[in-house]
């Protein structure tokens, strides 16, 4: 063992026949424990995929937006050189609970996490501050680089992101979900028909509308709020999301049971995110051309054909049979409920529009 030895409070753990240690490390000694860097070396040679810098902003900003409560997973780390656990004697027995001794000329890689190791670098730049606080990682001990590229694999085979609406509807920082919440739980167009976990609707599903794509529609309308409280902006976009409401006989069908979820999905476009992102586009140039009358505009939704099979919709938002979603065809789609509404549209609403009748 070296004479420099990183020494650390440990807990020893068995996974398939091998030791493991977790330790807890203060932050600023984590970017000195994982120096060396891969970047350089073949990706067959190496244990790690290259850092997507991109990241580490996006993931440092959070850090430093939320010194009272981030919260960061542990890292998984290898050690290549000598270590010995020192276990702590309870009742004159050895214990899983020691002291972790590793030799200071050891090689530590990290398996898992080296974007929140160089996250952590660049947040204790800007509030160093964070320096004390402290990150769990979990130790092996180093079995060649095969075993590494293993350990890499099987961390990483399982991780799934959540689908968006679980992560939206979670996020208590976001202030725009916050009011989707309230709006998604008071409003009476969405009472029931609401997937709250997924972003997309199965088959036999009973609801019409994912989260997420409430909250990316809804966006447009709380952008007008910004500088006005919460509870404004939950009024605001829950009299907006009732008003079209009350004239979408499709949806109020599903509600009070006279039709199925399913059957509106299978038939209709006014269930689809694009269409609901159209509105919210649509719905914030109305509030701005008619701030003391756009609840009686909306009426005129129902002179609008939502059945799929409605050619206007071909070239806008489905095409080849199949709807296309993207900032097109929201805004082709957007164009079609304006002028139902009464809503001019800007330079680049009509030069779509242009580009859709040409047939370009």
């Amino acid at each position: 063992m070296s004479l420099n030895v990183h020494k650390f409070a440990a807990i020893k753990g068995r996974q398939s026949g091998d030791d493991y240690y977790t330790v807890v490390c203060e932050m600023a000694i984590i970017p000195r424990l994982f120096l060396f860097n891969e970047a350089t070396i073949p990706t067959e040679l190496r244990a790690q995929r290259h850092i997507n810098k991109s990241r580490i902003p996006e993931i440092a900003k959070y850090i430093i937006d939320n010194p009272k409560n981030y919260i960061f997973s542990a890292l998984t780390a290898s050690i290549d050189g000598q270590v010995k656990f020192n276990p702590l004697k309870i009742d004159g027995k050895d214990s899983e609970i020691g002291e972790l001794e590793i030799s200071g000329d050891a090689k530590l890689m990290i398996n898992d996490g080296q974007h929140r190791r160089a996250a952590i670098e660049k947040a204790l730049t800007e509030n160093p501050d964070l320096a004390k606080d402290t990150i769990a990682v979990v130790f092996f001990k180093d079995k060649g680089l095969k075993k590494s590229q293993q350990m890499f694999s099987d961390l990483n085979r399982h991780a799934i992101r959540p689908a968006t609406s679980i992560a939206r509807l979670y996020d208590h920082r976001d202030p725009v979900a916050e009011v989707i919440r309230r709006v998604v739980y008071e409003t009476e167009v969405f009472k029931g028909v609401v997937e709250m976990e997924r972003s997309t609707i199965t088959e036999r599903s009973s609801k019409l509308f994912p989260f997420s794509g409430i909250y990316s529609a809804s966006k447009n309308l709380i952008s007008l709020e910004k500088n006005k409280k919460i509870e404004q902006q939950v009024n605001l976009v829950s009299s907006f999301w009732d008003e079209v409401g009350k004239h979408m006989d499709q949806w109020r069908g599903v509600r009070i049971g006279n039709m199925s979820a399913s059957e509106v999905r299978r038939d209709y476009i006014n269930t689809h995110v694009i269409i609901l992102q159209a509105l919210g586009l649509a719905g914030k140039d109305l509030i701005n051309q008619f701030p003391n009358n756009w609840k009686s505009k909306l009426k005129n939704l129902k002179k609008i054909n939502w059945l799929k099979n409605n050619s206007d919709w071909l070239q806008r938002v489905i095409i080849n049979g199949r709807v296309v979603k993207n900032n097109n065809s929201i805004i082709l789609a957007s164009n079609i409920i304006k002028k139902a509404i009464g809503v001019k549209l800007d330079t680049k609403e009509k030069a779509l529009e242009s580009k859709v009748k040409n047939g370009k």
